[in-house]
């Protein structure tokens, strides 16, 4: 019998999903030494991690990325939209800014590389079944540093300076006289602008593109 947890909660109860059995049979040796969590079971693609989630409802599904058929993400977004109860540990040999981020929009609440040490394993899988969200010293780094590139980032940043500042314009409810008066362009300028705004955003309105322009925080004045 798994012993509780220190608190006489119940064990967190996981799921490995790695398609390596090895790595499965090592983990599942290591959280066995561990008091207050229990391996439910193990999956070596990610079908049969959503299987078994489905099946056993573990507390946390650690979860490689890179398996065959369904993968790793995939099977984390599914899981966190059909299974919220359940949350996803990422446990992989991969920190690629894109998988970090793909793993993210998942839904996935930790992101380990396999290099970790059983402390920062067991650290993260208590943390995670408690609600909380956790990774590893470098991927935290690449994701603070995402975040800053993001807020740093122009908005909409498929047009040029001057589209945008037209956008703002004509998100205010600005007629074409009245922007072309306003930055000192001829009338003409700020059509060519504007047909070049709705090709890029791929509109066809103006109503279109004042929808955009106020989504990503366009036309607002105090």
């Amino acid at each position: 019998m798994t012993p509780q947890q220190a608190d006489g909660s119940p064990p967190i109860r996981v799921l490995l999903a790695d398609d390596h059995p090895v790595v499965r049979r090592g983990l599942a040796a290591l959280l066995g030494t561990l008091p207050g969590i229990e391996v439910v079971a193990q999956a070596g693609t990610g079908a049969e991690a959503l299987r078994e989630v489905a099946l056993l409802r573990p507390d946390v599904a650690v979860m490689d990325l890179r398996m065959p058929g369904v993968d790793g993400v995939e099977a984390t977004r599914r899981i966190t939209r059909d299974h919220p109860a359940t949350a996803v540990l990422v446990l992989t040999m991969f920190d690629e800014d894109t998988l970090i981020a793909q793993a993210l929009r998942a839904g996935a609440r930790g992101y380990l590389l396999k290099t970790a040490d059983q402390d920062e394993i067991e650290r993260a899988i208590r943390a995670i079944a408690a609600g909380d969200v956790i990774f590893s010293g470098a991927v935290a780094g690449r994701v603070l540093g995402r975040l800053t590139d993001d807020r740093n980032s122009p908005v909409l940043p498929q047009l040029s300076p001057r589209e945008r500042e037209v956008l703002d314009l004509v998100a205010t409810g600005a007629t074409n006289g009245a922007i072309a008066h306003r930055l000192a362009l001829s009338p003409k300028t700020v059509g060519n602008h504007i047909s070049a705004i709705f090709l890029k955003l791929g509109v066809a309105t103006r109503g279109e593109a004042i929808v955009i322009a106020k989504d990503a925080g366009l036309g607002r004045r105090d």
